[in-house]
This record gives structure tokens, C-alpha cells and sequence, in this order.
């Protein structure tokens, strides 16, 4: 036998003792502050947990970078220990999920839109899968002492961390809670939120661990278990196919049950497996020598070698070259598989399906007869393994069962936007939790952009205290606005609502004097009223020496009172003794004393609602590019004033490729991208000439930092463009290519998953979100 085997089974041996209550069954000895379990006599064992990769959307020629690297993963496992790889299916608690999205009433005029957004949301989580899928790694290795382990585990582990992050995976260590929460999880499924426990308070008590997470009964039969009500089987693969797809893990953890899959996995070193291989070789040549011997002795001088012999000898000549020349290991494996389920009956027909798609596979599992009680400790990620069923394989043959699947998007506290087209689970993400929550929201006409967007704005007015601002270049808002109890400004030369190019507050600053920061939007201000050219030196200095003048009694009154306005900056230039300051004034009097002076007087419009829409859909030609400049400059004001009270705030900005055909505007939304992050704001981009917005340099370095990106149907142009510049596959593509209305991909973070968001026509909401002609709400 091989040497590191007999090594590992002599260390695994142990005295069988008949479990006397349902403590005894689980087979942790002692837990260690730091994850660290004690589960044999010399036993030590450390879990690892990573997140899913999209391996299942990728391209041909991701799927094998992914699956190389996946296999230098395996190469890297350590021979001297046992490493278990567990995809734990759990079902989410329907309280507590229920608990997490469910908006709460509040004492407002939206709570029969609450009531209507609940039912929706409690729809969608009746119907999605409700399962979610944990991955962990558990490496077991047999030290002297508790100080050995943790220093072996500690290189282990930030080796399998680098591995893991090369595959796009995040790699965690669990903390000692955090494995007995999965033991409890499985063992009390139903009661995932009743887990309390505390290590310090247990030792101070002189509690026993196991009394926290073991089910309050255990039965086990010849083929199956029972705990508490609920009933569980291990299974175990007993027959490998010569050819197996990389999907059947997906296939048999595709189940919308609570279960485990394992694979223990124990390396051997390279040498050993060559020896061995040699031996093997040397003996079944032998053994093709000794027969054509006899026949030799039988005259029979032209007999063949049989088939089966010549089919031992060149897999064992593929064999060996798999480890001299192609960098493979010989590894020994054991797939356990546990499952539970409510009735005997239901657990049967659930092993049925499970036989039946490892069939499809020509794989045969089996069930564990009067070794149930062995089969779940080797399922469970204790570290232990109980069931001596190995399989010789090379690296290459491990790595197609490899557990990664598709990525999920479950946000803690984050709002709905549709179902996972593959896991069908709810994708529920909060954009203040990653590292830049700015968005755009690209598609084709009559893809469901302004649909997504209402969407968002709905679901952060009814759940939460954001203020949200709307730049409306299409009067497509208004309804949704005004149903919310929102404020619409029209903006325009003949509107009777204007806003003060000149407001600021003293947060404006960031911390230094607000008026160095205004002074430059009015250098942009005046060089796009003058025309475009670039102003001079003595210019810039004039106008900066006239705001200060025109804003030092409102600094001297603490900011407080009424604001300076344009007319006010016009007078202060004409006071200036220099003829430069005359020809500025000229210059703006049509937009300060003249038709066009809409931004030039004091704001008469509510700036302070919680919700507000820019209407600047009758903006002309002459007033848009200063108009773009003072709604954002408005918008910053607004940002800057909530950060000091500690609230967020979303900008949606519709149509935004507009802001970039001025070069003013464009460059003051660049710096308000990079800026907003810090200030708790968030910006959306909305737009359907994804190539028009690409041209631009400045839009395509801001959709590249943007962490969250909704992709609905593309026209063939912009799909190409994208594709270069996210890196999405041709599969991925297809997800974006002649869709319905609300389906496409969502980039959240590093995560990009095909999606759909089917909203019921027969409600409130979807009258106020649509912008199909007929299905409006009537005002």
C-alpha cells in the first residue's frame, strides 16, 4: 500500500464507541478561539470559506483558464493532510429573509405603495429557489500540538487564499462561530435564527459547545437518519464514468434542498506516485511477458497480447507520463453526499433524482449501509473522514468536480432588482456597500431603462431616508414624482421656478473656504456665458476677486440670510475700475439682466424635498450648456449639506450623454463621479446611445469606475463596445441580445449575472413606472 495512505488511515484509526447521547455523534473534540477544531486524538482541522466565479456564463477560453487554475489549486494541497472541499446547499429562513427585504410602514402617505411593493416582493421570493450555496475548504492535519497547527495552517492558509483570489474567488478564514453556525444551520434547519453563541460566556458557564448546535434527537438506520423531525440519507459515489462533463457538481447541487457534498481529497507526493506507477507498469508487463511466454511454450508463436492487457499497459504508460511530463499529482478521493428532508417519502424521491442525474453522468451513487452515522461526519466540515471508499485520480480528473457555478448577489439590507436567470435566486445588492456605488443603466429604446431606474427610486424612497434628486430630460418622471409627494422644477428661460446659480452653503468646502471652490464654478460659469474661449489671467483674477467681494457678507453672517446672485457679480464687475471687468459684464448681461436670466435670481422653488426632479426638457439650445452647470452645481450644494447631517444621497440623471456634449458640464459631472463617493452620494448615468457616450473620453473612464452597471437589450454596435470594455464572453453577450423589456446583466462589484426583473402589470407601481403610451397612470 501506498506509504502516505497507510500513514493517514493509521492516524485515522480510532476506537469505535457507541455514542451514548447526541453530543457524542458529533465528532469535534475541542474548539480553539481562532477556528481551530480538535477532531481526533492528534487531529486538527481549519475551514476556509470562498465565494462562487461565473464559471458556468463563461467563454470557452475562460472556462479553461479557470479550470487550469482550479487544478493548480488541487496541485498546491499539501500531501501530508486531508483537504475537503463542501458545497453546503441551505435554505434561506423564510422569517428572516422576509424580515430583511420587507419594507417597514412608516407615518407618511406611501404606505398603500408599501403594502403593494411587499406583496410583489413576497411573490418573488415564494417563487425564486430560496437556496443559498456556501463553498468551504477544510484542511486536517495531524500535529503534536495545538502551536504546530496553527502555524501549519497559517502558511496553508494565506497559500490557499493567493490561489483562490487568482481564480476570482474570495477566500475567508471562519472564525470558531462561524463553523459551529453551519453544524447548527444543518442540524435545526428552521431555527438559523435562534443561534446564539458565545465562546467566552460558554467556557465561563462550564457549557458544553456541542449543546448549542446538535439536534435535540438522533436515529440511525441502515440507510437513512433521523434528526429531530426531519430526515436525512449520505450517499456516496461509487462508480466513476471514463468521461465526466465539469457541470455534474452544478447538476447534483442543483437542488432546492437543504444537503452537503464533500470531497476529501488526499494528495500524494510526486515521487511516491511515480513509484508506485512504475511498479504497476513493471507488473502488468510482466505479466503480458509471462503470457506470451506460454504461448511460446504452446507453439503458438503468433498469438496477439489480449485487449485488456494492452489496455492496462498504455493507461498505465498515460498514466505515468500525466505525472512525469504534465504536471500532474495522483490524488486519492472520496465523494460523500448528504441530503435531508421533512418526510421519509420526500427524502426518497430526492435520492432518486439525485441516482438519476449521476446516471445521466454514468456515474453510479450508492447509499451507505449501517454507515450513516460515518458517511455525515465525513460529509459534515468537521475535518474528519470516516468512510475508506478511495479513488486513484490525477489532478486533471479531480478538477471536473469542481464546485463553481454561477455568482449570487445577496446583499445584507440591499433592495430587490430581479431574479438570477441561472441559480434563480433574488438578487438583492446595495450599492453603498461596495467600493464606488455609482451606476449606469444602458439599453436599446423600449429596453426598460427609465423602468430600472423608477424601480430604484421607488424602492430607496419607501425603505429608506435617502434624499434622491432626478435630472428629467424627457418628462418622463413627473407622475412618479408627484405620486411620491416630490417637487418638480421646470426649468426654462419663460418658467416662473429659478434657481440661483450663486447658492452655497458653508459645507460646500469640503472643510476648506466654500467661496475658493465656488469661485471656480463661476470661472466655468462665465467662460461658458462669454462663449467658450478660455479666459486670460487678468480675467480669472478679476472674477475671483469679485466673488469674494460679493460673498463676504454672507460668510460675515455665517451663511445665513439671502445668497449673492449673478446680478449682484455683474454689479461688482462694473464697480471694478479695470476694462476687462466691463467687457465680462457685457459679456453675461443677457443671462443676468437680460431674457435669459433665469439662473440670476433668488431660488423660489423647494430645494429641501426629500425628492426632487429637474424638468429641463423646454431648456433651449443657448441655456442648456449653463443650465446643465447650475443644476449640478445644485445637486452638490444639496450632497455637501447632507453629509453634514449624515444622509445619503442618489442622483439619477436620465439621458446622460446630453451633459457630455458640453465640455463644462462634462468635465464638472467627471469630478462629481470621483467626488460623490465620499460624501454618501451615488450616481446613476441613464442612457441608450452607449456608443455616442463611449466616444467620449471622460464617459468611458467613468462607466469603467463604475462599480454597478444594469445592462438591458443592446443594439449590435454598443455590445461590441462593451464587450471590450468589461470583458464579457460570448455567452454573457447573448444575455444582452435581442431580449425582453427588463431582462439583461447586472455588474455588481466584480459580479456580472444574467437577470430578469418581471414586474405584474395590474398594480399601482407598475402604472407609475411605465412609459409604454396607455399604460400610465392618469393624473
Amino acid at each position: 500500500m501506498i506509504k502516505t495512505i497507510s500513514t493517514i488511515l493509521k492516524q485515522d484509526k480510532e476506537k469505535f464507541v457507541v455514542p451514548k447521547g447526541v453530543q457524542d455523534v458529533i465528532p469535534i473534540k475541542v474548539i480553539y478561539d481562532d477556528g481551530i477544531f480538535k477532531v481526533g486524538k492528534d487531529k486538527y482541522s481549519k475551514s476556509f470559506k470562498f465565494t462562487d466565479i461565473n464559471y458556468a456564463v463563461a467563454s470557452r477560453e475562460d472556462k479553461e483558464a479557470m479550470f487550469l487554475e482550479y487544478s493548480e489549486l488541487l496541485n498546491s494541497f499539501d500531501s501530508g493532510a486531508t483537504t475537503k472541499i463542501t458545497i453546503n446547499n441551505r435554505r434561506l429562513n423564510r422569517l428572516d429573509f422576509e424580515k430583511t427585504i420587507l419594507i417597514e410602514e412608516k407615518e407618511d402617505d406611501l404606505n398603500e405603495y408599501r403594502k403593494e411593493y411587499n406583496k410583489i416582493l413576497l411573490d418573488k421570493a415564494t417563487g425564486s429557489n430560496a437556496i443559498v450555496q456556501d463553498k468551504y475548504v477544510t484542511i486536517s492535519i495531524n500535529k503534536k500540538n495545538i502551536d504546530d497547527a496553527r502555524q501549519y495552517f497559517a502558511r496553508v492558509g494565506a497559500d490557499l487564499i493567493a490561489h483562490f483570489s487568482r481564480l476570482g474567488s474570495k477566500c475567508v478564514e471562519l472564525e470558531s462561530e462561524e463553523r459551529l453556525r453551519i453544524i447548527h444551520d444543518f442540524f435545526r434547519t428552521g431555527e438559523e435564527s435562534s443561534f446564539c453563541f458565545n465562546l467566552k460566556a460558554t467556557r465561563k458557564k462550564g457549557h458544553n459547545f456541542k449543546d448549542y448546535i446538535c439536534p435535540d434527537t438522533m436515529e440511525f438506520k441502515n440507510d437513512y437518519f433521523k434528526m429531530g423531525n426531519r430526515y436525512g440519507r449520505v450517499l456516496f459515489l461509487r462508480e466513476y464514468a471514463s468521461f465526466i462533463k465539469d457541470s455534474m457538481v452544478a447538476e447534483l447541487t442543483d437542488m432546492n434542498r437543504n444537503l452537503m457534498m464533500s470531497i476529501d481529497v488526499i494528495p500524494i507526493s510526486t515521487d511516491e506516485a511515480v513509484r508506485e506507477a512504475e511498479n504497476r507498469l513493471l507488473g502488468v508487463e510482466t505479466n503480458i511477458t509471462n503470457w506470451q511466454r506460454r504461448q511460446n511454450s504452446n507453439n503458438n508463436f503468433s498469438a496477439t497480447v489480449p485487449y485488456d492487457m494492452e489496455q492496462q499497459k498504455r493507461e498505465m504508460k498515460e498514466f505515468l507520463d500525466d505525472l512525469t511530463t504534465r504536471d500532474q499529482r495522483m490524488m486519492f478521493a472520496v465523494i460523500t453526499m448528504v441530503h435531508t428532508a421533512d418526510t421519509k417519502e420526500q427524502l426518497d424521491n430526492d435520492t432518486e433524482s439525485i441516482l438519476t442525474t449521476a446516471r445521466k453522468h454514468l456515474c453510479q451513487f450508492a447509499t451507505l449501509k449501517y454507515q450513516q452515522m460515518d458517511g455525515l461526519n465525513t460529509a459534515m466540515p468537521y475535518g474528519t473522514r470516516k468512510i475508506d471508499v478511495f479513488r486513484t485520480l490525477t489532478t486533471e480528473s479531480l478538477a471536473v468536480f469542481i464546485p463553481f457555478r454561477v455568482q449570487d448577489i445577496y446583499h445584507e439590507n440591499g433592495i430587490y432588482y430581479g431574479q438570477n436567470v441561472i441559480s434563480k435566486n433574488m438578487i438583492i445588492a446595495d450599492r453603498k456597500q461596495l467600493l464606488n456605488g455609482n451606476e449606469f443603466i444602458l439599453g436599446v429604446s423600449g429596453g426598460g431603462k427609465s423602468f430600472a431606474a423608477k424601480g430604484e427610486i421607488i424602492n430607496q424612497m419607501l425603505s429608506s431616508d435617502a434624499d434622491i434628486i432626478i435630472i428629467d430630460p424627457e418628462r418622463e418622471y413627473s407622475s412618479l414624482v408627484k405620486a411620491m409627494g416630490g417637487e418638480i422644477i421646470n426649468i426654462s428661460a419663460t418658467s416662473p421656478n429659478h434657481i440661483n446659480a450663486m447658492d452655497m452653503n458653508k459645507e460646500y468646502g469640503d472643510g476648506a473656504n466654500p467661496v475658493i471652490l465656488k469661485s471656480e464654478f463661476i470661472m466655468s460659469l462665465c467662460e461658458q456665458l462669454i462663449g467658450g474661449n478660455n479666459l486670460g489671467a487678468k480675467q480669472k483674477s478679476i472674477i475671483d476677486r469679485c466673488t469674494a467681494s460679493v460673498y463676504r457678507t454672507y460668510q460675515q453672517n455665517n451663511y445665513s440670510g439671502t445668497p449673492p446672485t449673478l446680478q449682484d457679480f455683474r454689479a461688482e464687475l462694473l464697480s471694478q475700475d479695470e476694462p476687462e471687468a466691463k467687457e465680462i459684464a457685457l459679456a453675461i448681461e443677457l443671462f443676468t439682466n437680460g431674457s435669459l436670466n433665469t439662473f440670476a435670481k433668488q431660488t423660489n422653488v423647494d430645494t429641501n424635498n426629500r425628492l426632487i426632479c429637474y424638468d429641463i426638457l423646454d431648456l433651449g439650445k443657448q441655456l442648456m450648456p449653463i443650465g446643465m452647470l447650475v443644476v449640478l452645481d445644485s445637486i452638490f450644494n444639496r450632497i455637501t449639506q447632507n453629509r453634514a447631517k449624515g444622509k445619503h444621497t442618489f442622483i439619477f440623471i436620465d439621458e446622460i450623454y446630453l451633459l457630455f456634449q458640453h465640455e463644462y458640464s462634462a468635465n464638472f459631472l467627471f469630478t462629481l463621479w470621483k467626488r460623490v463617493r465620499k460624501y454618501g452620494a451615488y450616481a446613476s448615468g441613464i442612457t441608450q446611445n452607449v456608443d455616442d457616450l463611449l466616444q467620449s473620453h471622460t464617459a468611458r473612464t467613468m462607466l469603467a469606475n463604475s462599480e454597478f452597471i444594469i445592462m438591458l437589450n443592446q443594439a449590435s454596435t454598443d455590445r461590441v463596445e462593451l464587450a471590450k470594455l468589461l470583458n464579457i464572453s460570448d455567452l454573457q453577450l447573448s444575455y444582452i441580445t435581442n431580449v425582453d423589456a427588463g431582462h439583461g446583466l447586472i455588474k455588481v462589484g466584480s459580479s456580472l449575472v444574467p437577470f430578469a426583473n418581471k414586474f405584474p402589470k395590474n398594480t399601482k407601481l407598475y402604472k407609475l413606472m411605465t412609459t409604454k403610451p396607455g399604460e400610465t397612470l392618469k393624473d
